[in-house]
């Protein structure tokens, strides 16, 4: 096998105790034509013993041996050292079903105007302290076509990362995973789909997409809740630049002080906060740095301004969607969900 159709990109930091199941699930695929491209990260525990072991058993696991040097260097080895037109991404700590290669690969060779495609996925955290990552889930399962995943993909980063298979050739084209002070994998979402790359998912859960204590995103400053938000004022503002027809102006739904620092980062990127949209009667009427705080029944018309919804708090979105649909906004036309 010279040429495979899909490469699988597997960066391994310390994961000795969960790699055999990763390992077994990718070797027991329905589809045959890939190779599994293990980048073991400098790992210190048994990761290389795993690897020996497995690529002894199935030629197509081709381990990689590297200083640790991080998640953003273990991906770009991989992928600079991938056969296949195809790329999946896979972690250590998670396993897919025995189709999801086969199917994924089907439905980029079948559908030429898809760049990238993902699926659902099964939440594997347990215990206290899991809820919200279990919520994330359940939104992002939501978020099948591209349409929604176009409109909601400023809310969240709309995949789980190990979950996705992509053309190769959209690295020469766009740029791969840069390193920075930001998700990897959200910033390369946004970037390609700025460059106009169509994303959709498979309605199927083919992947137990696990939440250890030692995951990156919840211990390393890169996930944060501050650099999701930095990253999306860059991409949101060019999206407002080409859609809201009142750009620069905007109207924020939210006038709380973690909503306003949030959206005052688009500032920064030319974007004119013009007021504020609020329930809370101690905050109507105020101003806040010359934006005057309305009561959200106050707003104006659809035809008359554009809306970012800017509150994270549960319940939230769902509940400023429903308003302002009700008084005639369109999704995507006359507002957009930001947190």
């Amino acid at each position: 096998m010279l040429s495979p159709l899909i490469s699988v990109v597997l960066p391994i930091y310390n994961a000795a105790g969960t790699l055999p199941a990763a390992l077994s699930c990718l070797s027991a695929q329905d589809f045959h034509d890939f190779e599994i491209i293990a980048v073991d990260d400098g790992s210190t525990d048994k990761t290389q013993e795993v690897l020996s072991r497995f690529s002894r058993k199935d030629p197509r696991v081709k381990p990689v041996f590297q200083e640790h040097k991080g998640i953003v260097a273990a991906l770009e080895r991989g992928v600079a050292e991938a056969k296949g037109d195809l790329i999946a991404r896979m972690d250590a700590d998670d396993v897919c079903r025995v189709s999801r290669l086969g199917l994924q690969g089907a439905l980029l060779q079948n559908r030429p105007d898809l760049g990238l495609v993902s699926c659902r996925v099964e939440f594997g955290g347990r215990g206290k302290g899991r809820a919200g990552y279990a919520r994330y889930v359940d939104w992002t399962n939501g978020l099948v076509d591209f349409e929604q995943i176009s409109l909601h993909r400023f809310v969240e980063s709309p995949f789980a990362h190990p979950s996705v298979m992509f053309r190769k050739e959209l690295i020469g084209r766009y740029g791969g995973y840069r390193d920075g002070p930001f998700p990897e994998d959200y910033e390369l979402w946004l970037r390609w789909m700025e460059a106009g790359v169509r994303m959709e998912k498979l309605p199927q859960v083919l992947l137990t997409w696990n939440d250890p204590p030692g995951r990156l995103s919840r211990n390393d400053p890169r996930y944060d809740t501050s650099a999701f938000y930095g990253l999306k004022a860059k991409y949101l503002s060019l999206w407002l630049a080409r859609h809201n027809p009142h750009h620069p102006d905007v109207i924020v739904a939210g006038a709380g002080r973690t909503t306003r620092k949030r959206a005052e980062m688009l500032c920064d990127f030319g974007v004119n906060i013009t007021a504020y949209l609020d329930i809370d009667p101690r905050k109507i009427g105020h101003k806040i740095k010359g934006r005057p705080v309305l009561h959200r029944e106050h707003a104006p018309g659809p035809e008359a301004c554009f809306v970012l919804s800017y509150v994270a708090a549960h319940g939230a979105r769902e509940d400023i969607q429903g308003f302002l649909e009700a008084k005639g906004f369109q999704l995507g036309r006359h507002f957009i969900l930001a947190a």
